[in-house]
């Protein structure tokens, strides 16, 4: 009996044993994997801690680089004549991302990292993202067209296909007026480049014809000499070019006799409306008639 609880007891004494040397061997092991993986990472931290430090130094450099380029196109644009705010803007933002992105392929460069790949994805993102904004982009192309070739300014009165009024501000997505009746309008940039621009407010002096037609029993040259002496007594209309008066042409009902001047841009509206009203009332007074559309009817009777 005693030698079999002998037995018994020893029995129990290897299994604890066993179980001893497994726990020991998992811990030995994890220990081990430790180990590695700690050695491992030293030598990640060693290998890279210059390339972090070098990217580091990069992306700190290249912001205050990518400002001060942003300050200094938009410093040397603002010193140009005639220059655009909204175009200044933009390129010199413009030139900052420029910066930035050359900024972050020299970091992806200082890991290792192929940037090829990288920027043949961009090229192929920018392409997706072109064809999905098609319309935004060709109204922002359109913004920087007009803002570079600059065939109006804020402030003229223009003529489009599509809108008419004073410009107020050409932005990069659309250009606002205002009509002729103060209403708002906003033109997309890419419909008012697409047509001809009409530029009432550029040049300096503008042609204003007065046409006026007499009757065929009145004397032309009275009415020449009326127009002749109503171009000279204002003197808003310039002397260069000088006044042309003719008989522009033979009409149905009356004799149309032109008097052609020039005028100033800023004061053409004001003095067109005044010739036209003195011209009537200068015709008046010399006896000249201005001849309502007539008809001849004749009247063929037939024999019974």
């Amino acid at each position: 009996m005693r030698s079999d609880r002998c037995v018994h007891y020893r029995g129990k004494g290897n299994r604890m044993d066993n179980t001893e040397q497994i726990i020991e061997g998992t811990v030995t092991n994890v220990s081990d994997a430790v180990a590695t993986l700690w050695d491992a990472a030293s030598a990640l931290i060693i290998e890279y801690a210059f390339s972090v430090v070098g990217a580091i130094i990069i992306l700190i450099v290249g912001f205050i680089v990518a400002g001060m380029v942003r300050r200094w196109v938009y410093s040397a644009l603002s010193r140009l004549r005639d220059s655009d705010e909204t175009l200044n803007l933009f390129l010199a933002k413009g030139a900052r991302y420029t910066v930035l992105i050359l900024v972050f392929v020299m970091v992806l460069t200082q890991f290792g990292v192929q940037t090829a790949s990288i920027i043949a994805a961009l090229g192929a993102a920018g392409i997706a993202i072109g064809l999905a904004l098609q319309g935004t982009l060709q109204n922002i192309a359109a913004g920087i067209m007009l803002l570079f070739l600059r065939p109006f300014q804020v402030g003229d009165f223009v003529e489009t296909a599509n809108a008419t009024g004073v410009v107020k501000e050409i932005g990069l997505f659309a250009t606002e007026f205002e009509t002729l009746d103060g209403l708002y309008l906003l033109a997309p940039n890419s419909e008012v480049w697409g047509s001809a621009v009409t530029n009432y407010s550029r040049l300096p002096k503008r042609r204003f014809d007065l046409v006026v037609g007499i009757d065929y029993k009145d004397d032309i040259d009275k009415a020449m000499a009326a127009f002749e002496a109503l171009a000279s007594e204002h003197d808003k209309v310039l002397a260069d070019p000088e006044p042309f008066i003719y008989v522009s042409n033979l009409g149905d009902s009356s004799v149309e006799v032109t008097c052609r001047v020039w005028i100033s841009t800023a004061d053409w509206w004001t003095v067109s409306r005044e010739l036209i009203k003195q011209a009537k009332q200068r015709f008046d007074a010399e006896g000249l008639s201005i001849p309502f559309p007539q008809r001849d009817v004749h009247l063929i009777r037939e024999e019974a």
